[in-house]
């Protein structure tokens, strides 16, 4: 399943239920998620 914000694919199972990835989900109740890997998820967060 894919993340319905950013359309990455989605690992957690958690977050596959909900349907977002925690980056997304985040920023969706304006908090600052600290990523894994954090080039990549920084250059999909400047996308919002």
């Amino acid at each position: 399943m894919k993340c319905t914000v950013c359309n990455r694919e989605l690992k957690n199972p958690k977050s596959v239920e909900k349907g977002i990835g925690p980056v997304c989900e985040g920023k969706a109740n304006g908090k600052k998620v600290r990523a894994k890997k954090a080039k990549k998820d920084k250059q999909q967060l400047e996308m919002f």
